[in-house]
């Protein structure tokens, strides 16, 4: 078998059908925000990165596509048109602070090339009056939906770029946790004055930290989910709000000063930011009267959801909302972001439960432990087509959580694999874990 740069997009062709030349799929640096969702996503394993770019592995990646819907940013859709023989390499690739003109194609005659480019060409499968196709991807399932539920309300996005970052002052910046410095995280607001800056629940933006970095780049932005409900951090202005925790940690336990969050837990009211996006198109609450949200989460990764529910409180005695049940997970109670203000909702209003994985003299407990705790109620949430789910977090979060999910469902009579595919296609199900 042939193997064809392709997939679904039409504008692939293989080696063989038009001889020399190659599609490769490219990641662009400059506006790529390194939220990983693109390698998180794709199911060959075809892209990684460093500490400076993502990128794409031209001998793995067949051009499946499942990576470009998810990016929100757009900087995963580039494609070059490139000799066979002199592709980008990954060392080049890493090395880019932007895409390279494109390389030239040799004249007709020199390498084989044809003189025109007309119609693509997809390898024929071997069986007589087949359809063509694709290259077999990599059998590996995806959590999350591609869509966002069907009442979501409509998104805007890259109303701004690195190129043209707009700039927001910070009128508040308050320390949520009483832990130690490694789990120090803010509650921090900008305000965007007249600057159009429109979010709805779920999206994020990108912070451009000052500075150079250590070879002497200017400094790439960082992703941060929003906390503030659509009209804003104070209702009816035009502010947002960010829930960071300072890195002084890398995963490894090696002490290290992230640039970003340390920047933004220093910053002081008055300050200027620079800011792009809106990003997100899929990570969107429901809207429709009755919709229910199962939210699970871990310490910063409870910005979206609180977004989520201080929509729905501010409109409890307008709208006739569904249930919303949420599991959060941090190591101590003193390290959970918004633990005085979760504790004053009414409980009628939202299901709480929280997991403590460090409390002294007690047993470490998870969210995953106590969706099986609650197992018959999360079996109702997880079989009524109103209820939308959304898991943000650490990545270690995602295996657990997924069990617990199978194991729930097991005593349902709906296999897990089926559950899934009805809520992926219906934009129910929305996994965001780095």
């Amino acid at each position: 078998m042939e193997r064809v740069h392709g997939g679904s997009d039409p504008h692939f062709m293989t080696e063989t059908a038009i001889a020399g030349v190659l599609r490769q799929h490219l990641i662009d640096p400059e506006i790529c925000i390194r939220c990983n969702t693109c390698e998180d996503t794709c199911p060959l394993k075809a892209i990684s990165h460093d500490s400076r770019n993502y990128v794409v592995d031209v001998s793995v990646c067949n051009a499946c596509n499942a990576c470009i819907s998810p990016c929100p940013t757009g900087a995963i859709d580039n494609w070059r048109d490139v000799p066979a023989d002199r592709t980008y390499s990954l060392a080049e690739q890493f090395s880019w602070d932007d895409l390279p003109a494109p390389r030239e194609l040799a004249a007709p005659g020199q390498t084989g090339l044809p003189a025109t480019v007309e119609e693509p060409v997809l390898a024929a499968s071997s069986t007589p009056g087949a359809a063509p196709f694709a290259a077999p991807v990599a059998a590996v399932v995806a959590l999350s939906a591609t869509v966002p539920p069907w009442s979501a309300a409509h998104p805007y996005t890259n109303l701004h770029g690195p190129a043209d970052a707009t700039v927001a002052t910070v009128v508040g910046n308050h320390k949520l946790t009483d832990g130690p410095r490694e789990s120090d995280t803010h509650h921090i607001m900008l305000d965007f004055g007249a600057m159009p800056f429109p979010v709805l629940e779920g999206q994020s933006l990108g912070i451009l930290p000052p500075g150079q970095d250590a070879g002497g780049r200017k400094h790439h932005a960082r992703q941060y989910s929003i906390a503030s409900p659509r009209n804003g951090e104070r209702p009816g202005y035009n502010n947002v709000s960010l829930t960071v925790k300072r890195v002084t940690l890398d995963h490894g336990g090696v002490p290290v000063t992230g640039v970003c969050s340390n920047y933004l837990c220093d910053l002081k009211v008055g300050d200027k930011v620079n800011v792009i996006g809106p990003f997100g198109t899929t990570f969107l609450m429901p809207n429709h009267p009755g919709s229910n949200i199962l939210m699970i989460c871990t310490g910063t990764g409870s910005a979206p959801m609180r977004a989520m529910t201080e929509y729905r409180r501010r409109l409890r005695d307008k709208v006739a909302g569904g249930k919303l049940m949420l599991f959060f997970g941090a190591r101590t109670q003193q390290e959970l972001p918004y633990f005085g203000p979760l504790m004053k909702l009414p409980r009628d209003f939202i299901d709480i439960n929280l997991a403590f994985s460090r409390t002294p003299d007690a047993p470490k407990r998870y969210v995953q432990d106590l969706l099986r705790e609650r197992a018959t109620d999360v079996a109702a949430l997880l079989q009524d087509a109103n209820t939308a789910v959304y898991v943000c977090g650490l990545k270690s979060m995602e295996t657990g959580v997924v069990e617990a999910l199978q194991a729930i469902l097991s005593g349902t009579g709906v296999t897990w694999d089926a559950w899934l595919a009805v809520a992926r296609r219906e934009g129910r199900v929305h996994f965001e874990t780095y």
